[in-house]
């Protein structure tokens, strides 16, 4: 069975999309067969492995909307070993049109149950809000993997994020867990990068990873290439810290 793995944090720009990205191709790099599932309405995901969004015929809009199944949705080898359910800003509209629906946090979740044997790693890619989506994504998941940026205010959105995961534990998903912390945009060159680490270690007790994400131009790069850093650019920091996260996770 796959391991299911939501990747969340209701702060913006924090490097969600840039860990989906890269984590998944670095799996993959690593001999994992890996599947990424955008639930962000942005879309970003998709076009950073190179699918164009606005072409898709089914996404994850059709497939929480049961207008498709789950195989109709997955575009194969993106890049080799990594397949992906794509989105658009279609998904946008989700949100209300699941108003109503009888156990509207767990459609995704009964979907992925009929692919997750295929699978090593399940990447789930979540939007920037506590949302139904980011819920689904939840519930959908063994474990949320949380994104903390090296910035001042890392520690204000991360206890309300962490009860979050807590709630649906309590009331939905027993299993859950919390995969751990990993700091991303991290400047050396800055002391506030380093403080910020050293506070955020000293006021949770969950798990911090080793690996620390640097801010890297080629990492920034990539996505407007559509493509993963370890294809862009598999010499550069942002590759190395990638493929470490990747084998911590595996590990």
């Amino acid at each position: 069975m796959g391991k299911v793995i939501a990747i969340a944090n209701q702060k913006g720009g924090v490097g969600k999309t840039t860990t989906a990205i890269n984590l998944s191709a670095s799996l993959a790099a690593k001999g994992k067969k890996v599947l990424v599932i955008d639930t962000d309405p942005q879309g970003n995901t998709t076009s950073g492995f190179g699918v164009d969004k606005n072409e898709v015929e089914n996404t994850i809009y059709e497939l929480i909307l049961n207008e498709c199944s789950i195989k109709d949705a997955i575009i194969k080898d993106v890049i080799p070993g990594v397949s992906i359910i794509p989105s658009n800003v279609n998904l946008a509209a989700a949100e209300i049109e699941l108003i109503g629906v009888e156990k509207k946090e767990f459609i995704l979740k009964n979907e992925v149950d009929w692919v997750r044997a295929d699978y090593d790693f399940i990447i789930v890619d979540c939007p920037p809000s506590l949302s139904m989506l980011t819920i689904n994504g939840m519930t959908t998941a063994d474990s949320v993997l949380v994104p903390v940026q090296c910035e001042y205010y890392a520690l204000e959105g991360l206890s309300q994020l962490i009860h979050t995961i807590n709630l649906v534990k309590e009331r939905l998903s027993p299993d859950l867990t919390l995969e751990g912390l990993v700091f991303t945009m991290y400047d050396s060159r800055t002391n506030l990068s380093e403080q910020v680490v050293e506070n955020v270690k000293a006021n949770v007790t969950h798990k911090v990873f080793n690996t620390v994400i640097p801010r890297n131009i080629r990492l920034a790069e990539a996505p407007s290439f559509g493509q993963p850093i370890s294809i862009y650019d598999p010499k550069s920091a942002g590759c190395e810290a990638y493929m470490n996260l990747a084998a911590e996770i595996i590990g």
